[in-house]
């Protein structure tokens, strides 16, 4: 993990965010509009050379989950983490990145409320304040994600704050989290009704939303496991696993033993989505 720091040089009048001030710097004014944070990285200011003291930890991203987006609609993503600095912080700043170098990257922004900072309760605590932090990023896959499925991965948490004195810190690697392509399902077996030892055959699909395209698209050369939950039960049990064709159809054959639900389940990859297509009953006789 790298930890930057870096002093801002402001001027004019600095408008504080919704943020819990210690005491009497409620009512301070503080210098300048707050420059993009993301610009210092580009500097290689070391922590030595500099007076932000700020640190940052517990960063969570989506309640520790992935987030799975299709093509259509907006997903809200939340952000925690904690601050702490020894003169107290008048902004918090956050957003989302990936590749090698925060400063040049796109980014992943769009908090919920009235302004996209972090909204931080204040604590005193020894040696200075602490400070939890919340924000939630907006993120429209069509809008976001529309020029490329190659964004799909792996992405960091960069946080960033001014103290009081209009020190800069930042930290471009708290957390991490991965944004997935969501996958669809589906699953059909037949003959229905059948007779005991007879062949049933299962067929489905996978596919996966494209970015690009605004569309899903079949799901080639992927492993996909064939489940069976027997009338009464509540546990799906894995008969076979079988792959995807290159346009991301599925066959798979298995004898017919009792009464049940049949399905397919796929469990995911670095970039897309785990998902499980819906039972179909199969009568047997």
């Amino acid at each position: 993990m790298r930890m930057h720091t870096t002093t801002a040089v402001l001027s004019g009048a600095l408008v504080l965010p919704a943020l819990v001030l210690p005491g009497a710097a409620q009512a301070a004014e503080r210098p300048g509009t707050a420059p993009d944070l993301r610009a210092f990285a580009s500097q290689g200011v070391r922590p030595n050379d500099a007076l932000g003291g700020t640190t940052f930890k517990d960063g969570v991203v989506n309640n520790g989950k992935d987030v799975v987006l299709g093509v259509t609609g907006k997903k809200a993503v939340p952000v925690t983490f904690t601050a702490f600095d020894e003169e107290g912080l008048a902004l918090t700043v956050a957003f989302l990145w990936q590749g090698t170098d925060s400063s040049s990257t796109d980014t992943i922004t769009g908090a919920l409320g009235t302004d996209d900072n972090p909204v931080c309760t204040e604590t005193t605590v020894e040696g200075g304040y602490s400070y939890s932090c919340k924000t939630v990023f907006t993120i429209d896959p069509a809008v976001a994600f529309k020029d490329g499925n190659g964004t799909a991965g792996t992405w960091k948490l960069f946080l960033g704050a001014y103290d009081l004195y209009a020190n800069a810190s930042y930290n471009d690697d708290v957390a991490r989290t991965k944004i997935k392509r969501a996958a669809a399902l589906t699953a059909n077996a037949a003959p229905e009704p059948v007779k005991k030892g007879r062949t049933i055959t299962v067929t489905g699909k996978l596919s996966r939303a494209n970015w690009t395209t605004g569309k899903y698209a079949g799901y080639a050369n992927q492993p996909v496991q064939l489940q069976f939950r027997k009338k009464g039960s509540n546990t799906y049990t894995t008969l076979k696993t079988v792959n995807t064709s290159s346009t991301g159809t599925l066959k798979a054959t298995t004898k017919a033993i009792s009464d049940g639900y049949y399905r397919f389940a796929f469990a995911g990859t670095t970039t897309t989505g785990s998902t499980t297509a819906p039972g179909d009953f199969v009568d047997v006789r």
